[in-house]
């Protein structure tokens, strides 16, 4: 089973900016996309940010031109760069990737414990 351990979170004035970063462990795996959902009270979870092993990014309508991804760390890692934050930004920022375990067969997703990100006045 794959790891993933979420950093940056934070309290941010509208404007602002905020660095997430996640790093993915584990064996026998292929880590294949990575990226970034969020989900605040009363609204369903969304992707956020998507990048592929190649490096392919993209993004939901919402945050594009203001959240940048990028892979790290040979790709076992994601970092989601917010800036000129808003207040419906206000979100628990899963990290997410989608993974192959060649030792088991099997294919799956996993998201991470969640980054709490507030943005407020």
């Amino acid at each position: 089973q794959v790891q993933l351990v979420e950093s940056g979170g934070g309290l941010v004035q509208p404007g602002g900016s905020l660095r997430l970063s996640c790093a993915a462990s584990g064996s026998f795996l292929s880590i294949n996309d990575m990226g970034w959902y969020r989900q605040a009270p009363g609204k369903q979870r969304e992707l956020v940010a998507l990048i592929t092993s190649g490096g392919v990014a993209s993004y939901a309508d919402s945050v594009k031109g203001r959240f940048t991804i990028s892979r790290e760390n040979h790709g076992n890692a994601v970092s989601l760069q917010l800036s000129s934050l808003k207040l419906e930004d206000t979100a628990i920022y899963q990290c997410y990737t989608k993974v192959v375990d060649w030792y088991a067969g099997d294919q799956y997703e996993q998201w991470g414990q969640g980054t709490q990100v507030t943005v407020s006045s």
